[in-house]
């Protein structure tokens, strides 16, 4: 987000609207850190990746250590061995050579590792294709990266789930089976100071890519591959982490692009395409009474076409603790159902979810430049809880329309907010403190911005 922008959009709204006369202090405050919050951008990154990863390296490859590489014999004894090696020596890079495709079973490769660590992927990896092959020690995991700092991910090479048989167990795809978990292809956790570039993930038993309990984390140039209509197989998940950086990534699975849950705060996506899938989704936070936290995300940039939802935010009934500082900007949207929603009523249950009067809040979320075309009749849908309302829900030149030209609707629960600039369809429901006030002086002062040209998909 421009930051003089910010600023600017600040002072008009505490003079134009008066924020100490309508109680809205706390959420110019909320903005305005918003408007202040900085990750690392690309170029910093790149810097730092020269700069820290440059200089000989001691190539350590798994085909020295007995890996086969036919795609039928368990190499994962020689990756584990490769691992040991690479792990221990400084400036090392683990090497999957190209041309050749590894089988290997659910690993973790822990650290902390010497400084300056490659994991080059140049090959195929490959999963054992049938569930009943699958180490049950690690029931939730494939590739698990345990406990790095400073470990820079690159290749060329395909991280291939073989996830079809653990589809078919889905209870999802057939109600008949029992709801079980299923392995993630790509986790790294409790680590820091990590870059990812250039990977290909794709046909996960479940999540492709999990980033959890890290820190200050960049994935850029990776590309996530899975049939829509494929069970559970989020592209990028996102747990109790914080600065973490997602750019110029393509994303098409059976469930969210990218999905950002507990404890995780500051948050960056820039030039995301999405689709198929369930869209870019805040959530799901709250199940079962837990109590989540999410702060400070943006998202500037992206395309998202034919996916079941668009920008979403999902919460349980009986959920507590809160989603604020939010910004969703210049993103096009394609053929998409539901392409702005919160919805505090969220249910992934076979059985219906019993009415709670607690929930996770909402608030402080800001649309800008959200343009696009829609196959639902509700193109934006804030369905928020009676007892704990959505709030300060900023709408900032939206233009959403029908597939075919035809008309949509906004639909409102317990939601407070306002518009900037054009807005369509009309929020008229997203009723307001400030309704009262001469928002129009808003639209005038703020046109030069407002007429900002929305991306093309060819930009992003």
């Amino acid at each position: 987000m421009d930051s003089s922008f910010f600023v600017f959009y600040l002072c008009l709204l505490m003079t134009v609207l008066g924020l100490a006369d309508h109680g809205l202090l706390d959420e110019a405050d909320a903005l305005r850190d918003l408007g202040g919050f900085n990750v690392h951008e690309a170029a910093d990154i790149d810097m730092l990746e020269e700069r820290t990863w440059s200089g000989s390296q001691v190539i350590v490859s798994v085909d020295s250590f007995g890996a086969i590489g036919d795609g039928i014999s368990d190499d994962t004894q020689a990756f584990v061995n490769a691992w040991a090696q690479a792990c221990s020596i400084p400036k090392a890079i683990f090497l999957v050579p190209p041309g050749r495709t590894y089988l290997v079973n659910a690993t973790r490769f822990k650290g902390p590792c010497s400084k300056n660590l490659i994991i080059e992927i140049d090959g195929t990896i490959v999963a054992p294709d049938n569930p009943k092959d699958w180490n049950p020690k690690f029931s939730r995991l494939w590739l698990d990266f345990y406990n790095l700092t400073g470990v820079l991910f690159r290749g060329i090479g395909v991280i291939e789930g073989s996830g079809s048989k653990w589809w078919a167990a889905s209870c999802k795809k057939n109600k008949t089976n029992p709801c079980k978990a299923a392995p993630s292809a790509f986790t790294i956790e409790k680590s820091s100071a990590i870059r990812v570039k250039g990977l290909m993930i794709q046909n996960s038993q479940q999540m492709h890519l999990v980033i959890s309990q890290c820190d200050s984390v960049r994935v850029s140039d990776v590309l996530i591959s899975a049939p829509g209509d494929s069970p559970n197989t989020d592209g990028i998940h996102i747990s109790d982490s914080t600065n973490v950086v997602l750019q110029n990534c393509k994303i098409g699975t059976g469930d969210d692009c990218i999905s950002i849950v507990n404890a995780s705060t500051n948050i960056k996506m820039k030039s995301i395409y999405c689709g198929p899938g369930h869209g870019i989704s805040i959530g799901s936070l709250g199940k079962d009474n837990s109590s989540a936290v999410v702060t400070k995300v943006v998202l500037d940039g992206a395309y998202l076409k034919n996916t079941t939802n668009g920008l979403r935010i999902k919460t349980w009934q009986g959920g507590s603790g809160y989603v604020k500082a939010v910004q969703f900007e210049n993103v096009r949207m394609q053929d998409v159902a539901n392409p702005i929603i919160v919805d505090q009523f969220y249910c992934d249950s076979p059985i219906a979810c019993q009415n709670q009067t607690s929930a996770v809040q909402i608030s402080e979320i800001v649309y800008k430049n959200i343009s696009g075309t829609t196959i639902s009749k509700d193109a934006m849908k804030f369905a928020c809880s009676d007892t704990v309302p959505c709030s300060d829900i900023v709408l900032h030149n939206v233009n959403l329309i029908g597939d075919n030209g035809g008309s949509v609707e906004t639909f409102c629960n317990s939601v407070t907010g306002f518009e900037i600039g054009i807005v369509r369809p009309a929020a008229d429901c997203l009723s307001s403190n400030q309704k009262d006030s001469n928002t129009s002086d808003i639209r005038i002062a703020l046109v030069a911005d407002s007429r900002q040209e929305f991306p093309s998909p060819a930009e992003l």
